[in-house]
């Protein structure tokens, strides 16, 4: 049965910037030499009929905008995206990743936090779409903006909190910090701190999934991964290899670019020859979408059937995301290189703006109960910061721990002995 990313139903289908100047009514298709987000370049504006034949025409397996969620809305699902319940939850998942971060600025400035500090804002109906739609046993693959994807997993605050903190009541015992949340009762395999790090270690997070149901015959594990990754990782080496692999094994993993259009300072127009990165996926013979990051709905539509179409073992999606960060790349950047009109564009797409404005024109929700939800995670996070303050920082003792296998932290010799009892093992050199 086709689906939402079938190839007949959607080849080709016209690739719509969300930018400042792609706000016009015609649906256009841009030509082989038009430039991607934002650009003032002439594109190609064809009519309706001409768009149908072209499709028909077309051979290519390159996947659309956002016209998935419009086509699929007027045709098999109701004039509601979600229930009120559903409403409410991605409202306060996003409330509390937003609400967290401004949190984690206040926490830094004064002193509480070191090293460098990547926050989420603007981001956050990206993780809150997709990740609010996994199973617990699902896996989800950060980068060194992980704070957010953590509490979308369901990581408590408080441990995220501690272990910025570098507490041992943190995630990872304070060891860690802002670029290594981790969990395995979450099944948060990691944020990593150098980009495309991460897509290799989801690759294999897919892979055992698919080994434990078809090899070890375990019918229950029907497990996804999600790998989440920048626009800046898509030239990477790393990047094209595991979206071989993963095609060639049609293995059960989501790759979630979040093209935020700036990596560190480096526009992403200016750092790739093509920057529609959705279209690398129909290269390797899975779909490629495109879609609003900076609408929860339309990325949660997307989301739902990349993650169906993994989970009935058809193979892995590559899903770009354009969205916006509305702070520097870390804490320490002034940002400064970015166009203030730009960014006041974006400011003003937020994306927890727009779903609140929607649960109350469609009647899920009031103001009330929205303020309700507000000053819920206002104290939950008062809670979280003064647990992470009054929990202790760990011990000595822990630094050379998980360094080796053994729990004594020095590694074990070939005769199966602890090293560090072999009285030659510290000769010449200084005790810990």
């Amino acid at each position: 049965m086709a689906t939402a990313f079938s190839v007949p139903k959607f080849a080709a289908q016209p690739f719509n910037p969300i930018s400042p100047t792609s706000q016009q009514k015609p649906l256009i298709f841009p030509t082989a030499a038009s430039p991607f987000l934002g650009s003032t370049r002439k594109l190609l504006h064809l009519s309706s009929s001409s768009q149908l034949n072209l499709r028909r025409r077309s051979s290519g397996s390159v996947f659309a905008v956002s016209d998935i969620v419009k086509e699929k809305k007027s045709t098999s699902i109701p004039s509601l995206l979600i229930t009120k319940e559903e409403g409410l939850e991605l409202y306060e998942d996003m409330v509390l990743g937003r609400a967290f971060e401004d949190m984690c600025a206040q926490m830094y400035y004064r002193g509480k936090m070191f090293g460098f500090v990547h926050l989420y804002n603007g981001q956050e109906a990206i993780s809150t779409g997709f990740i609010k739609l996994l199973k617990q046993q699902d896996s989800v693959v950060s980068t060194y903006r992980d704070h957010v994807h953590a509490l979308s997993k369901g990581v408590p605050a408080r441990a995220v909190m501690s272990e910025l903190f570098g507490k041992t009541t943190g995630c990872c015992r304070g060891q860690g910090g802002s670029m290594h949340m981790f969990s395995s009762e979450h099944n948060l395999i990691g944020g990593f701190a150098f980009i495309g790090e991460g897509i290799p270690v989801a690759t294999g997070a897919a892979f055992s999934s698919k080994y434990r149901r078809e090899v070890l015959k375990e019918a229950d594990c029907d497990h996804v991964t999600l790998a989440f990754f920048g626009d800046g990782t898509c030239n990477n080496g790393q990047f094209f290899e595991c979206l071989n692999m993963a095609a060639l094994w049609k293995l059960p993993i989501v790759f979630v670019v979040e093209n935020n259009l700036w990596a560190i300072g480096m526009s992403h127009l200016r750092a790739t020859s093509d920057p529609q990165i959705y279209k690398k996926g129909p290269a390797f013979g899975m779909p490629g979408v495109h879609v609003d990051g900076m609408d929860v709905l339309k990325v949660r539509e997307v989301a739902k059937e990349a993650i169906a179409r993994a989970r009935r073992g058809e193979g892995p999606t590559l899903v770009e995301c354009e969205t916006y960060r509305f702070r520097g790349h870390s804490l320490a950047d002034p940002d400064e290189l970015r166009d203030p009109t730009e960014k006041a564009h974006y400011a003003a797409r937020d994306p927890i703006t727009a779903l609140k404005k929607y649960l109350i024109e469609n009647n899920l929700s009031g103001e009330a109960e929205l303020k309700a939800i507000d000053k819920k995670i206002d104290e939950l996070l008062e809670d979280a910061v003064e647990f992470a303050d009054e929990s202790p920082l760990p011990p000595r003792s822990q630094l050379l721990e998980n360094v080796f296998a053994d729990p004594k932290g020095f590694g074990i010799g070939p005769d199966g002995r602890y090293r560090c009892e072999d009285p030659k093992f510290t000769e010449g050199t200084a005790h810990v």
